[in-house]
């Protein structure tokens, strides 16, 4: 929720908030909201117990009361016409008004044939201002431009491969062995693919890994904190971020992505969606956002992808 401070007897609102951060009054009596990691000596943080405006902090409670909230529980069977419909809208005056278009993605949404496409038409036709993932999405993705497999499945007919579960390790090694995906990308032998469609339109590409990660590719961050501010660099230019299939990365974005920015003087919302198949993982999604200017859908990712580029392209 957006907050003030007050500061030499002004009400300040930061340009942008983050949830488990600190608060740093600059010297031009701004206050910009820090990673705690990022705190130097000398800075002066503001503290307090009490956000009720008597310690100078206020948490505006009522301040996105025109923002859409859902409440935990949302179901499959809930009907999700009229979020499409909005989610449409939304999207296409996004991309009209220079908006910053942030898809986060997990792996099982290249495991479709149909779903590769139509991602990559939406990068195609101006939808996808950036893309952050981990180190699986992007080597089923070009495992599947480079064998016609994710994970050793067709991705048409999801048949599993004869010693198909090594394709995902081949496509590693061939991307270390040249250097970069770039440079993979450039030997021709990658014939389609999401990542092949950003890469081709400079659409940035944010990779962060884990600790049980195979390989990984080249340019997946390693170290926690470079992955983290390569996220932040992103978030932080969001004003539309849409997280399919992954707990662990829509946590991490909704924990990192203000609720607001303020562009050219004015308070404008960020626009927040998870879709997933499971009520758990969109509901998760929902606490780290405390439930402000989130929308979820629960169905199968694949099937919503292919929706959206249909309406839109």
């Amino acid at each position: 929720m957006p907050e003030y401070f007050k500061i030499k007897g002004k009400w300040i609102l930061p340009t942008q908030t983050s949830i488990e951060c600190a608060a740093v009054v600059c010297g031009n009596n701004t206050v910009e909201i820090v990673e705690f990691r990022n705190l130097k000596v000398n800075d002066k943080v503001v503290l307090g117990k009490s956000k009720d405006g008597s310690e100078g902090i206020y948490k505006h409670i009522s301040g996105f009361d025109n923002l859409p909230r859902v409440g935990a529980g949302r179901s499959v069977e809930s009907s999700f016409s009229r979020d499409y419909k909005q989610l449409y809208e939304l999207l296409e005056y996004e991309k009209q008004n220079n908006g910053h278009i942030v898809w986060v993605l997990g792996p099982a949404v290249v495991f479709d044939y149909d779903t590769r496409a139509a991602l990559s038409d939406l990068a195609e036709n101006g939808y996808v201002n950036a893309l952050m993932a981990g180190n699986a999405m992007a080597t089923h993705d070009l495992e599947g431009g480079l064998f016609g497999t994710a994970l050793g499945q067709n991705i048409y007919t999801q048949e599993s491969v004869p010693m198909g579960h090594y394709n995902h390790l081949d496509l590693i090694n061939e991307a270390r062995r040249a250097g970069s995906i770039e440079a993979l990308l450039d030997e021709g032998n990658i014939k389609d693919g999401f990542m092949k469609t950003c890469i081709k339109k400079n659409i940035p590409i944010v990779l962060a890994g884990s600790i049980r990660d195979d390989g990984p590719l080249p340019p997946v961050y390693h170290d926690v904190s470079c992955g983290l501010d390569a996220m932040k660099e992103e978030t932080d230019k969001a004003t539309v971020i849409i997280c399919l299939a992954t707990v662990l990365h829509s946590v991490a974005t909704a924990n990192l992505a203000s609720s607001y920015r303020v562009v050219n003087g004015k308070v404008r919302p960020v626009y927040f969606y998870c879709v997933d198949i499971s009520e758990y993982a969109v509901n998760q999604v929902s606490v780290a956002r405390e439930y402000i200017g989130i929308k979820t859908i629960v169905t199968n990712v694949q099937d919503f992808v292919v929706n959206v580029q249909k309406n839109l392209c």
